[in-house]
């Protein structure tokens, strides 16, 4: 059932009306939508409405409301990425997995390995924010995650709070994701940050920054896997091993 994001404020006595261009040009445009046809609409509360189309004109859409409920397409912990951005479509896939897999947000940062120059990053981050947008629509998500603009690690790491940061090396591992979260559960609500590095690994240096730190570093397993893989495999490990 096509999924889109409205504002409560159109909801009203079991109508609701879709005026916006975005939405009305998907679903009147490009869905050729059609009065009697299903949409499943949320709005900024997370709620979530099954709707039937009951009219479209030249500029609204009106749905009738058949029911409704709080959306259930979220984790009972906060999870946040922090990635060093790839080339061409990889990074793309990132974004589009890690909406899937249920980040809060992700925040691209600039390694010493980085394939992107900083001067590539602008023009890149509307791009990456829009990807995990049309994945929200795509896997029902309640909220849409957030891609921040670039920025090193040290400023990411002394502007927010985590409760758990995981720093996924694919050299100098201490422990497996297994054995550190069975040491260290996650509870609910708590915001958990995975750091992945790029194709290239993270340098020396930054690994001396994460002892530093006294951050974990966790080995993903005996297999070399592209930065993309590792994301997707991260993030799915986290999900599976939380116990709340």
């Amino acid at each position: 059932m096509p999924h889109f994001f409205i504002d409560s404020k159109n909801v009203l006595n079991n109508t609701i009306v879709i005026s916006d261009k975005e939405n009305y040009r998907h679903i009147a445009k490009s869905l050729r939508a059609k009065a009697g046809e299903k949409l499943l609409l949320i709005d900024e509360k997370q709620i979530q409405y099954e709707t039937v189309i009951e009219n479209i004109d030249s500029g609204e859409i009106v749905c009738k409301v058949q029911g409704s409920y709080p959306s259930k397409r979220d984790l009972n912990f906060d999870l946040f990425l922090a990635q060093s951005p790839l080339r061409s479509d990889s990074q793309l896939i990132i974004m589009e997995k890690a909406t899937e897999l249920g980040v809060r947000a992700v925040f691209p940062i600039i390694t010493d390995n980085c394939a992107l120059a900083e001067s590539v990053f602008a023009k890149k981050h509307e791009k990456w924010q829009r990807v995990m947008y049309e994945a929200s629509k795509q896997c029902e998500r309640a909220k849409i995650p957030t891609c921040y603009a670039p920025q090193k690690l040290d400023e990411l790491l002394n502007s927010q709070d985590f409760d758990k940061i995981l720093v996924f090396a694919e050299r100098s591992t201490e422990i497996s994701l297994k054995e550190f979260l069975s040491q260290n559960p996650i509870n609910k609500g708590e915001r958990i940050l995975a750091i992945i590095g790029p194709e290239g690994g993270f340098s020396q240096e930054e690994f001396e920054y994460f002892k530093s730190k006294s951050l974990p570093l966790i080995t993903l397993g005996d297999l070399i896997l592209k930065a993309e893989t590792a994301v997707i495999t991260a993030l799915g490990n986290i999900i599976y091993e939380y116990k709340g």
